[in-house]
Order: structure tokens, then C-alpha cells, then sequence
């Protein structure tokens, strides 16, 4: 695999990748992350998968990032990856970020889900085995858990950081009062919450109306958008039909056809003219505006080919949009 080339202090980049503090912490995220959600399970093609993760980190991309159950079937993700790792990355794991998490179903039974201290210390031990780790970098919560005391799932992930099984604690899919709650409770523990991942895109604003993205700038918390195309929604894929071998025509359990409306068609088309009229692809624009400002850290792709990853990266190349390029983008897609 290619050498990463010197690192440039003055830019936070390593050769064409730029680099961002996650939060007030030390460590730092690519700018572009490649996720592990779809096309790394039992029904994945291996050579692809190394083909891909090969690819993703002869370019700077430094993280990959997994949970319990990605697949299918749950667990398979991370079997892959760690006899990847294994196989290839042995010589560069202090080069890689590597992440999981836990707070969705994984196992049937009591103790299988949520985020009880039980479920969480079991399910990070499972994860570090089908790894084949000592430690992961981030361990994160999956999701708000309105059964189970905060104290109790925030003392959990204190611990798991104290023992050494992973280095960095966070969060994903907390909204604004979780993640507040979260944060006093951790600093109590003197164990920070660095970064939660929440879904992002043109077409997914939630973390602005909630509040969270705001919260997060003001008090130090990264943040890592996940679904940052809408499941593919915002690229060139869908503009004339549904192709397929497309996730709707093969994998209809996230997006459905019924997300193809005539009107968000429309918005879809009028994005990509305003992309073409930058120079870039739908997908690349739509990367850059999650990234036009300081408070995402990275942005996750999902890829089935090595090329789509070579193409997304090509989004930090141009990252700056003007207020009427900003405007017209809420115009199409808001409307």
C-alpha cells in the first residue's frame, strides 16, 4: 500500500487528506470516513471489501467505522474487517481509527440491546474478538436508551475507556437533551464524550432544528455525519430511473421507491445542475456542504466499489460555497 505522504502541520492535512480535531480532544478525524453499515457482511464480496478499505487508506482515509450488528448478518461486518485487518492492516493499526458500537438489537434475550452496563461490556468484548483487537478507538453508545438510567450507560462507557478496551468514549443518535446530560455526567467521571454521529445531509437537517450540531460547536463534542448522500439520494444514481442494481431495486430496508416522489426528483435535478455548475458531482457537492464549515469533522461514506471512494474524496477539494450558492441549495431542497 502507498505511504502516506509528510504531514503539513499548517494545513492538517497528509497529502491531499484533510484532517480535523474531533471536538476539544486530541485525536483527529480524515474528513472523510469510510463506514461499514452496508457492503462488508455475509452477502459481500471479499476481494471488494479489501479492494475498497485498501483504496479508502492509500488515500487518507484513516477511519473506519463499524457497530455490533452492521451486516447482514449481525456481526459479519466486523468478521470481515477484522480478517482484514489482519490480513493487510497488521503493520498500520496505529495509522487507523478504528470504531464500534453498541445500542441496537444484537442478541435475542434480556441483555442483547439497549444500553444497560451488561449489554455494552459484553458487546464490546464480542466486537474486539470477531476484530481480532486489543482495543478499539471510539466505543459508542448507538442510541438513546430511555429505559435504562444515563448514569448507568455513561458509568459503562467510562469504564470500558479506563480499562483500556477503547481509548475514546462517544455517542450516536443522542439529541440535544441527551447529549447535554451525557457530557455533565462524563465530566464528572473525568472521562469526556468526544463525538456523536448523527445522520446529516441537504436533505436531513434534523441535527440543526434539534439543536445538537449548535450544542456540540459551543462545548467541544465533534460531530461525524453518517448517511451524508441520503442512502444514495443525493448522487447521480436515481436521476433517470431506478437502476437494478441499485440498494432500492436490491435492498429496499432503507430507502424504498417511495422515497423517488416526482417532487423530490425535481429537487434532486435542480442540485445537480447547481453541482454541475461547480465542477462537481451531486454527491461530491453534497459531501462539501456538510464539510463548508467547522463543525462536522467528517463526513461517513458507503461504497460498494473502490471508485466510489475515489470519487467522494474528491469533495474536499472544493468546499466552500457562496451565500448565494448556500441559498439556492435551500431554496431547492427545503422547498
Amino acid at each position: 500500500m502507498a505511504e502516506i505522504d509528510i504531514y503539513k502541520a499548517d494545513e492538517g492535512r497528509y497529502g491531499t487528506m484533510r484532517y480535523n480535531h474531533v471536538g476539544r480532544s486530541g485525536l483527529k478525524f480524515p474528513a472523510v470516513s469510510l463506514g461499514f453499515w452496508h457492503n462488508f457482511g455475509s452477502n459481500g464480496n471479499y476481494d471488494n471489501m479489501k479492494a475498497m478499505c485498501r483504496t479508502a487508506f492509500d488515500n487518507g482515509i484513516t477511519q473506519f467505522d463499524l457497530a455490533n450488528n452492521y451486516g447482514p448478518v449481525y456481526g459479519s461486518a466486523e468478521i470481515s474487517a477484522g480478517r482484514i485487518l489482519r490480513e493487510d492492516f497488521r503493520p498500520y493499526r496505529d495509522e487507523l481509527v478504528i470504531t464500534t458500537k453498541a445500542g441496537y438489537d444484537m442478541w435475542e434475550g434480556p441483555y442483547g440491546n439497549w444500553g444497560s452496563k451488561k449489554y455494552l461490556v459484553a458487546s464490546l468484548d464480542q466486537s474486539l474478538g470477531r476484530l481480532g483487537l486489543e482495543y478499539v478507538d471510539i466505543f459508542y453508545h448507538h442510541r438513546m436508551d430511555p429505559e435504562t438510567p444515563l448514569e448507568e450507560t455513561m458509568e459503562a462507557l467510562a469504564q470500558i475507556v479506563r480499562s483500556g478496551k477503547a481509548l475514546y468514549a462517544g455517542i450516536s443518535n443522542y439529541n440535544e437533551e441527551y447529549t447535554r446530560r451525557a457530557m455533565e455526567i462524563m465530566k464528572e467521571l473525568h472521562c469526556p464524550l468526544i463525538v456523536n454521529q448523527r445522520r446529516y445531509s441537504i436533505f436531513d437537517r434534523t441535527i440543526e432544528k434539534d439543536g445538537v450540531k449548535r450544542f456540540c460547536h459551543e462545548n467541544g463534542m465533534g460531530i461525524i455525519a453518517f448517511s451524508p448522500l441520503a442512502q444514495g439520494l443525493l448522487t447521480d444514481r436515481y436521476l433517470h430511473g431506478i437502476p437494478a442494481d441499485s440498494r432500492i431495486a436490491s435492498d429496499g430496508r432503507f430507502l424504498k421507491e417511495s422515497s423517488l416522489t416526482e417532487e423530490r426528483l425535481s429537487q434532486i435535478r435542480a442540485l445537480d445542475e447547481l453541482a454541475a455548475q461547480r465542477g462537481q458531482t451531486l454527491a461530491e457537492m453534497a459531501l462539501a456542504w456538510i464539510l463548508k464549515d467547522d463543525e462536522v469533522c467528517s463526513v461517513l461514506i458507503g461504497a460498494s466499489r473502490p471508485e466510489q471512494i475515489l470519487d467522494n474524496i474528491k469533495a474536499i477539494e472544493n468546499c466552500h460555497f457562496s451565500e448565494e450558492e448556500l441559498t439556492e441549495i435551500d431554496r431547492i431542497s427545503l422547498s
